[in-house]
Formats: structure tokens, C-alpha cells, sequence
């Protein structure tokens, strides 16, 4: 299998598949969905990201001092931090900040971990390995820690009154706002689960799939995948909840009160 030609693709194949994205527009403009101009916005945008980081990654990957290359990590998970907030209903003061915090802590540690402990990459700073593997657990937590987020946040907002009953009868902050705690930690984990219980039956991941393209070893992309998918699991787990007891702390004072009046609502 590893003696199996790698097929590269050029500007007519990628040509050729953009033709595709012709189906969703037909639907859009067939059933006036309204999404033709968002369509054609993404698929440029998509494509010029792309290729402009096929360009960066040449040069990320020919680094072999730490300090660029943990900056470069660094401003990956700053996006990551900020857009995962941007993708919330309500917010408050210091969102951000709990975000960056919550994103940085479980990638850098968990992607830390494998690098150093699961693969054992030498140097463990090697960019070829660092920026892909945190790449993939960013995106994952980004989505966990944004599920999250919102549902807690909604929660306080919908559930003030209960919340606030249950303090006035003599509860701790922590239990008038455990519920509120677990449904939003359930749900920001949902994804991940959903989707390590259909792989390999129903989905094959992208990473294992463009590893057997490049002609690796079956065995060795499934290794790889289920390494992948143990780190996102965590990472996410991780994220969500330190995301949500942040916002608790801020939503939930220390005099056992809540603080709703600080929550925001804000338009995408």
C-alpha cells in the first residue's frame, strides 16, 4: 500500500470540482432559497484560504526554531477563542477572555500530551506535526466551547426565574446553577460523541481518508484517527467546561446571587 502513487491535482481538477458547488446554486435560484450570493462569497473565500495556506504552510513546516512556530499556535487559537464567542447569542463582559482561556488550556494540553507522550515527536515542536494535530483539535473545541457557551447563557436568560427561586430559598450558587451546567456541558459535547459512534461505519474521517489518498498504510491512518479523535474528545470536554464555569463564576457571584443584568444580547 505505502508503494501506492501519490495523484496530485492541478488547476483543471479543481476547476472541474468547483463546477460542483453549480448544484447548490440551481437549488438556490430554483427554490429561491436566497443563498446564491452567499454561496458564491463562501466558495471564493474557501478557496483563496485554502491555497493561501497551502502557501504559509510550506514555510511553517521549513521552521525548526520553537518560537515561531508557538506563535503561529498561539494566533491559531486566538481565532479560534474569539470565534467561538462571535457565534453566541448573549454575552458579557470578559467573554472573550474566558473563551481564550478555555481554548488555549485545553488544546495546548492535550495536544501537548500527545505530541510529547502518544506520538513522541522529536523535536516536539516539529511544525509538520504540531500545526495539523492543534489545527484539528481547535476546530472541534471552537464548535464545543460555542455550543456550550450559548446554551449556558440561554439557559440563565430563560431560566432566571427558577434560578433565582431556588437562591431566595437558601441554595448555593452551585446548585441553583448545576442544572443549567449539565445541559449546557451535554451539549457542547453532543458532536464529538455523534460522531466517534458512527466512525468508521457510517463516516470515514478526513484526516484517515487523506492519509490512505497519500498512500499510507490503512492500519497506520486508522492508528492515527483514533489518536485524532481521543484528543478532540478531551480538548472539547475540556473547553466546555472550563468555558461554562468561567461564565458561571461571572453569571453566579460569590454572594449567591445572580447576575443576569450583565448578560448581553447581541444580533448575527
Amino acid at each position: 500500500m505505502n508503494d501506492v502513487a501519490y495523484l496530485p491535482i492541478g488547476p483543471p481538477q479543481l476547476l472541474l470540482a468547483a463546477s460542483l458547488i453549480a448544484v447548490n446554486l440551481a437549488l438556490s435560484l430554483g427554490l429561491r432559497l436566497g443563498l446564491t450570493r452567499t454561496l458564491l462569497i463562501a466558495s471564493v473565500r474557501m478557496t483563496v484560504q485554502l491555497l493561501l495556506i497551502g502557501l504559509v504552510l510550506e514555510w511553517v513546516f521549513a521552521l525548526d526554531e520553537p518560537l515561531p512556530i508557538l506563535a503561529i499556535a498561539l494566533l491559531m487559537s486566538a481565532l479560534a477563542g474569539v470565534s467561538a464567542v462571535q457565534r453566541t447569542k448573549r454575552r458579557f463582559a470578559g467573554v472573550y477572555w474566558d473563551s481564550l482561556v478555555s481554548v488555549l488550556s485545553a488544546a495546548f494540553l492535550v495536544t501537548g500530551f500527545a505530541l510529547v507522550g502518544i506520538v513522541r515527536v522529536r523535536p516536539w515542536y516539529d511544525a509538520q506535526y504540531l500545526i495539523p494535530l492543534l489545527g484539528m483539535v481547535l476546530g472541534n473545541v471552537l464548535n464545543g466551547i460555542s455550543l456550550a457557551l450559548d446554551r449556558f447563557t440561554e439557559g440563565v436568560a430563560q431560566r432566571r426565574a427558577q434560578a433565582e427561586l431556588l437562591l431566595t430559598l437558601g441554595a448555593t450558587r452551585w446548585e441553583a446553577g448545576h442544572a443549567l451546567i449539565v445541559d449546557a456541558l451535554r451539549v457542547g459535547m453532543i458532536p464529538t460523541v455523534n460522531a466517534m459512534m458512527v466512525m468508521g461505519i457510517v463516516s470515514l474521517p478526513g484526516m484517515m481518508t487523506g492519509q490512505i489518498l497519500a498512500g499510507a498504510a490503512p492500519a497506520d491512518a486508522v492508528r492515527y484517527q483514533i489518536v485524532i479523535m481521543f484528543m478532540i474528545a478531551a480538548a472539547t470536554a475540556l473547553g466546555a467546561f472550563g468555558v461554562v464555569m468561567l461564565a458561571f463564576s461571572r453569571l453566579f457571584d460569590r454572594q449567591h446571587r445572580l447576575r443576569s443584568e450583565r448578560l448581553e444580547s447581541v444580533g448575527r
